[in-house]
């Protein structure tokens, strides 16, 4: 399961250094090379919800399968794709598979662990392997497009998929049978939960760019919006809602998603500052900067190593509070760099600040985001969570780099003013996890 998810992790963040010989290739500019970015991770995270229920409803195994294999053949495509245009179905295609398999596969850990020390570990394995990936991708992605080409970016994940899913065939259990006939799927339900954030990005990204119809921005939010509405309206209707009502009784677990959007938000948008900050304004080579960022995954694994003892002793809420403190103090770092215009070692500090706040913070939060749930629930449960941590951080970095990068803001610090926005979005989640009610304490068991 953790293979699976580093791999899927690594495609987030894995074509961002890449994109300069993607469009270089097939001769886009890189306003256009965006939506490579942008349609796999909303796609992938409008479409969680849509797979969580899946895995509840057709049996999780059998969900995992599909998905990987889906994930698996649409990297293979991207891999070998012969135009832009198909590269870019071959990237949505891949945010389906994610959406189908990784939802069946954290329901499958938590399923496996009872709560307590031993769920607690294994999130926080599964959490640092996540943001393992997300890092080691801008890494990953520097030697390879600089040693075999960008294709190879995709394609190395081909065998390890084929891997993943000849272990799940010998080493998860067998699906139970469905009792009686299953439900119809709420498919106009997570068309419009995909469809509100892909128009919400659209009209920011496009916000100001040069050649845009003056129609198309406020057409996109007003569609989102609509969209929004709509799946509320659906879902409040709907005899089998992809959201069922009843999710919303639990207020820890939807306090809980809330706070992962906005944490994700700061989160995502630190690491194309990053990338921007080392690229454009210190010109660094795409291999130079991706080494840059080795410190942040170590350090990583060092503080996911640790979390699991503090979150026992602590409890989850004061983690979820220390993670979000530590990432809005990398936002203040960020900002003082870049008003210094310092060089790429004062980036460090950002880093490790990043990569403490990602530790406490998301890995209290899947605790809390899936405390209590059964057999029954705990697909959409995690396909919840999932989609929250993606859509919160396309949303944060639609906000927060496409206004802070906006053209017509030029003349202003866009480092500053997308700190600035990260901050107000990480001083909100820290006020909603003050209030979020805390289930108790994990404590040992004699087994453990």
């Amino acid at each position: 399961m953790s293979m699976l998810q580093f791999f899927i992790a690594v495609d987030v963040t894995v074509v961002n250094i890449a994109l300069p010989s993607i469009g270089a290739d097939f001769g886009v500019d890189g306003h256009t090379l965006t939506w490579v970015v942008v349609g796999y991770t909303v796609t992938g995270g409008g479409l969680l919800m849509l797979g969580g229920r899946l895995g509840d409803l057709l049996g999780r195994r059998r969900v995992l399968l599909l998905g990987t294999g889906l994930f698996g053949a649409a990297s293979l495509l991207a891999g070998l794709a012969p135009t832009f245009s198909l590269l870019v179905v071959a990237r949505l295609l891949q945010g389906a598979g994610e959406a189908v398999a990784l939802p069946a596969a954290m329901a499958t850990i938590v399923l496996l662990f009872p709560e307590g020390p031993a769920r607690t570990r294994a999130l926080s394995v599964w959490a640092a392997v996540a943001s393992c990936g997300l890092v080691l991708g801008f890494v990953v992605s520097g030697v390879i497009t600089a040693h075999l080409g960008w294709r190879w970016v995709f394609l190395v994940a081909v065998p390890f998929l084929l891997l993943v899913m000849v272990a799940a065939v010998f080493l998860v259990d067998g699906d139970r049978p469905a009792a009686g006939d299953a439900p119809p799927l709420d498919l106009p339900g997570a068309l419009l939960l995909t469809a509100c954030p892909l128009l919400f990005t659209l009209g920011v990204v496009e916000a100001g760019e040069p050649g845009v119809p003056a129609w198309v921005v406020p057409a996109s939010l007003a569609g989102a919006v609509a969209a929004g509405a709509g799946f509320v309206r659906v879902e409040a209707r709907s005899r089998h809602p992809l959201l069922p009502p009843r999710f919303f009784a639990d207020r820890t677990r939807v306090a809980a998603n809330l706070t992962t959007m906005l944490l994700s938000g700061g989160l995502s948008t630190s690491f194309l500052l990053f990338t921007f900050y080392l690229q454009d304004r210190l010109h660094i080579g795409p291999l130079g900067s991706g080494l840059t960022m080795l410190p942040l995954a170590v350090s990583l694994l060092g503080f996911s190593a640790l979390v699991p003892r503090l979150l026992n002793r602590w409890g989850a809420r004061a983690c979820v509070l220390t993670g979000i403190g530590l990432t809005a103090a990398a936002m203040a770092a960020i900002a003082l760099a870049s008003t210094l215009e310092a060089g790429r070692a004062a980036m460090i500090p950002a880093m490790l600040l990043i990569a403490a706040g990602m530790a406490f913070g998301l890995v209290g939060l899947q605790y809390l985001a899936v405390t209590g749930v059964t057999e029954d629930d705990a697909g959409i449960a995690s396909g919840v969570q999932r989609a929250a941590d993606q859509l919160g951080g396309a949303t944060g970095v639609a906000l927060c780099v496409g206004i802070g990068f906006a053209p017509t803001l030029h003349s202003r610090d866009p480092f500053l003013i997308a700190t600035l926005l990260a901050a107000l979005a990480l001083t909100a989640g820290a006020l909603l996890a003050w209030r979020t009610p805390a289930p108790p304490t994990p404590t040992k068991t004699p087994a453990d």
